[in-house]
């Protein structure tokens, strides 16, 4: 398995109640606030957006870059959270 952060263990770990979207991987302070300015305040809207693309990768990480100007690294670690994170829970 890639290396994950101990933010990525910790998010995956529990479900996701209402956690705020600066608790996914790959996802600090500043893509926070971009995401809560584009409406998406809590973790569960990220992964809705997830969902509605069928979790398919790219466009995932297209609309992440789009809405933030999230890195490749931060996309990669929102993207790869997220995926653990249905694998154990959906």
């Amino acid at each position: 398995m890639a290396y994950t952060s101990q933010k990525h263990r910790n998010f995956v770990a529990e479900p996701m109640g209402d956690k705020p979207v600066t608790e996914l991987a790959g996802i600090g302070d500043v893509l926070g606030g971009k995401l809560e300015e584009a409406g998406f305040d809590r973790a569960y809207k990220v992964l809705g957006q997830y969902l509605v693309f069928g979790k398919d990768e790219k466009r995932f990480k297209e609309w992440l870059k789009n809405t933030t100007e999230a890195i490749k690294k931060e996309q990669n670690d929102c993207f790869g959270c997220l995926k653990e994170w249905c694998d154990r829970f959906l």
